[in-house]
C-alpha cells in the first residue's frame, strides 16, 4: 500500500466501517448513479448495477475492517473502477462476445490502481476463504464460528459442554483443515501466482 497521506474521503470509508446511515446515503446519491449509469451502457441493467455496487460496497468493508484500508485517491475514483472491474468481469464470467464498454472518462492513478489491485485480490481472498469454509463439516464450521464471535476459548468450551483443551485440540484440526483446503484449491494457485 501507497506511504502517502491519507485522503479526506476516507470519511467514506469510516460511515461503511461504522455503517452511518448518512454516510451511506450520501455514497448512494454522489457516486451509484454514475456506476448505474455506466453499467446500463455496457451491456448491463439497473438490477446487475446494483447488484455490483452491493458486492463492491461489501468489500470495501471487509478489506477495510480486517486490512485498515487507507484512501490515498478520491472514493469516487477508487469505488467507480472496483465496479468497473466488477461488471467487466462478470461479462468475461459469462461470455458476452459482443460486449461494447463505454468509456467514462476517470484520471486513474497508480494509488488508485494499486488499491484497486489489493480490493480485488482481497475479494478474491475471501471468496476462496468462504467457499472452502462452507466445505467443512458441520462440527467445524459451528466451533469456528463461535470462537470467532465469542474469541474466549474457555467460554467456547463452557458453552459447548467439552473441555477447553478438546476445544482448542479441535480448533487447531478445524483451522488445520481449512487451510489445507484452500491451500490445495486451483484458486490459491491463481492468488500466489498474481501476488509475485
Amino acid at each position: 500500500m501507497s506511504k502517502k497521506n491519507t485522503h479526506p474521503d476516507q470519511k467514506y470509508i469510516e460511515g461503511l466501517l461504522q455503517n452511518n446511515s448518512f454516510v451511506i446515503q450520501a455514497i448512494y446519491d454522489k457516486y451509484v448513479p454514475k456506476v448505474l449509469h455506466y453499467i446500463a451502457n455496457n451491456s448491463g441493467d439497473v438490477d446487475k448495477a446494483q447488484d455490483v455496487v452491493q458486492e463492491v460496497l461489501v468489500t470495501i468493508y471487509h478489506q477495510s475492517k480486517t486490512e485498515n484500508l487507507k484512501l490515498t485517491c478520491p472514493f469516487d475514483a477508487y469505488f467507480f473502477l472496483l465496479c468497473k472491474r466488477r461488471w467487466l468481469n462478470e461479462l468475461k464470467k459469462t461470455n458476452q462476445k459482443e460486449v461494447t464498454i463505454k468509456e467514462e472518462v476517470v484520471s486513474i492513478t497508480d494509488d488508485m490502481l494499486l488499491l484497486a489491485e489489493e480490493a480485488s485480490l482481497f475479494a478474491e481472498k475471501k471468496a476462496l476463504y468462504d467457499a472452502m469454509f462452507e466445505k467443512l463439516g458441520k462440527k467445524c464450521k459451528e466451533l469456528l464460528l463461535m470462537a470467532f464471535k465469542i474469541k474466549n476459548m474457555q467460554k467456547v468450551a463452557e458453552k459447548l459442554g467439552v473441555s477447553y483443551a478438546y476445544v482448542r485440540k479441535r480448533k487447531s484440526l478445524c483451522i488445520g483443515q481449512l487451510t489445507e483446503m484452500v491451500q490445495s484449491s486451483s484458486a490459491f494457485k491463481k492468488i500466489q501466482n498474481q501476488q509475485l
